[in-house]
């Protein structure tokens, strides 16, 4: 089933929940809006138990914790976005903007977005929007199926570089919030043609992995343990070249990837993004405007090949 239709599910099952726990207690307003709040807030906790968890496995990392100011903001940030993104956004609005690629976009540098862990393309809808005022060509990736394993999504990855490129007559930014950014260096891997894209941006990409990947149960949850084999695989297989394309955008108040080192790739630009929660990462107005201004950055000098085994 796709991703769409069971957040959409999920979204009505928990709006019926929260209908019929008021009706049923109508004749005790207090604990009708008491329930109503605790249904409807249900999520906020969550969201706690996860900044309480980045703040004690992330003791003594190389990236310090944000402050109990900037967490406070991430998580009351991050209780208003995710309900936004996972209730309306990628259920009902994933098609809102469609990819745009037309004869006039061609000399005209595109953006490839791929999308995390049970997301949708609706992730990127506040890009997308900006990108299409801006007649900016872009294709957003629905990956599928949800759970298959990282590397599965690669040849859909390597059809939208070509589309793009065909259609541009130029490498595209490639950017990916997430698990994104895996399926991004997964690509790479297989490629072995960084000159194809213009730069990598990751936000927010476990990768070194991510504490809470130990809770989720589909292949590609626990590929992204900090210690699997798929992962050490990838972060063995770095050519000294490969890191000045990509762009890592990290944050220390990032509720799912922690500790917060685990999101930057050595020898790239890695940014930190101080308080910033997970989800609120992909949905800053600024933290668009710094991924897209790579658009205009100059095309890096050719790198020598790799040496024959």
């Amino acid at each position: 089933m796709p991703l769409a239709r069971l957040q959409a599910l999920a979204t009505f099952a928990w709006l019926a929940t929260l209908l019929a726990w008021v009706l049923f207690h109508r004749a005790s307003p207090g604990a009708a809006l008491g329930g109503a709040l605790a249904i409807a807030l249900a999520h906020a906790a969550v969201l706690a138990v996860e900044f309480l968890a980045l703040c004690w496995v992330s003791r003594g990392d190389a990236v310090p914790v944000a402050t109990a100011a900037q967490l406070w903001r991430a998580w009351w940030s991050e209780t208003w976005v995710a309900p936004q993104v996972f209730c309306w956004h990628q259920p009902f609005r994933s098609q809102r903007f469609p990819d745009l690629l037309a004869p006039r976009h061609h000399g005209r540098r595109g953006v490839v977005l791929v999308h995390g862990y049970l997301c949708n393309r609706g992730v990127w809808n506040l890009w997308l929007e900006r990108l299409q005022s801006e007649d900016r060509p872009f294709i957003a990736l629905d990956l599928a199926p949800i759970f298959a394993p990282i590397e599965s999504h690669v040849p859909a990855l390597d059809a939208a570089v070509a589309r793009m490129t065909q259609a541009t007559g130029l490498p595209p930014l490639l950017v990916g919030h997430s698990m994104g950014g895996l399926v991004m260096r997964a690509w790479l891997r297989q490629a072995r043609a960084p000159e194809r894209v213009h730069r990598l941006v990751t936000l927010g990409t476990p990768h070194r992995g991510t504490w809470t990947a130990h809770f989720g149960y589909s292949p590609n949850a626990h590929q992204m343990q900090p210690g699997h084999p798929w992962l050490e695989a990838l972060n063995a297989d770095v050519p000294a070249s490969w890191p000045r394309h990509f762009v890592c955008l990290h944050s220390n108040a990032d509720n799912m990837v922690f500790p917060p080192s685990h999101a930057r790739l050595a020898g790239a630009d890695n940014r930190l993004l101080p308080g910033l929660a997970h989800v609120q990462m992909a949905w800053r107005p600024e933290v668009v405007t710094a991924v897209l201004a790579c658009l205009d950055a100059p095309a890096l000098p050719t790198a020598p090949p790799e040496p024959a085994c």
